[in-house]
């Protein structure tokens, strides 16, 4: 075979090898769905915490009389 061709299956092959090696790695295992789930119910706690504190509250609520009372 001629340098060029062998060089084109070394490619093909590198690229093929690639490509299992992606589809193998390509989901998450049941510990990481566990994980990212742990930490989005820690974001979301710290979240209702920060919006249902007083000073963010009121703001809120005034945010709301204004957008309802604009109508008027």
């Amino acid at each position: 075979m001629s340098k060029t061709v062998r060089a084109r299956l070394r490619f093909l092959v590198r690229m093929v090898c690639r490509a299992r090696a992606a589809r193998r790695d390509a989901g998450m295992v049941t510990s990481e769905y566990a994980m990212g789930i742990v930490a989005a119910v820690a974001f979301a706690v710290a979240l209702y915490q920060v919006v249902t504190s007083g000073a963010v509250a009121a703001e809120l609520q005034d945010i709301v009389k204004r957008a309802l009372s604009a109508g008027t």
